[in-house]
C-alpha cells in the first residue's frame, strides 16, 4: 500500500496555511503546517516530508535560511519558495539556494497543486536514481 505524501507548509500567515492545507488535502496529500522555520528545523531532525512550501519573509529564521539548511541536510527534499515580495533578486537567490520553484503571492491554487505534483515526481525520480546508483556501487564492490 502506498503511503500518503506529506507536504509541510511554512508561513506566519494563518490564512495562507489554511488555504494551502485545504487545497492539498483535496488532492489527497497530507499536510503539516508551521508558523515558523525554526519549528520546521526542529521537526526535520526526526521526520522528513516529501515537499516543503515556505514563505520567504517570516519572523525569526526566514525562508531562504530554511532553504539553505534543508539543502545542507536533505539535499533531495524539494523546497518551494513563496513570497508576497516578488522581485528578481529574491527569485535568483531562491534558485541559487536550490529552490525547486519560486511562487509569487497571490498565487493560483491550481498552480500550487501542479508545482507540488511536479516536485513529488522529481523527488521520486531522484530517489529511484539514488537507489539504482547504490545498487550499481554495491554490485561493483
Amino acid at each position: 500500500m502506498n503511503r500518503q505524501h506529506e507536504v509541510w507548509i511554512v508561513d506566519d500567515d494563518r490564512a495562507i496555511r489554511w488555504v494551502l492545507e485545504r487545497a492539498l488535502e483535496k488532492e489527497h496529500l497530507a499536510t503539516r503546517s508551521f508558523d515558523s522555520a525554526d519549528k520546521v528545523l526542529a521537526r526535520l531532525e526526526k521526520f522528513e516530508p516529501d515537499v516543503i512550501i515556505t514563505d520567504i519573509r517570516m519572523p525569526g529564521t526566514d525562508g531562504l535560511a530554511l532553504l539553505q539548511s534543508v539543502q545542507d541536510t536533505h539535499p533531495n527534499l524539494p523546497v518551494i519558495i513563496m513570497t508576497a515580495y516578488a522581485d528578481l533578486e529574491r527569485a535568483v537567490a531562491a534558485f541559487r539556494g536550490g529552490a525547486f520553484e519560486y511562487l509569487p503571492k497571490p498565487f493560483d491554487v491550481d498552480d500550487v497543486i501542479a508545482i507540488v505534483r511536479r516536485a513529488l515526481r522529481k523527488a521520486a525520480a531522484d530517489a529511484a536514481a539514488s537507489a539504482a546508483e547504490e545498487d550499481a556501487v554495491g554490485t561493483a564492490v
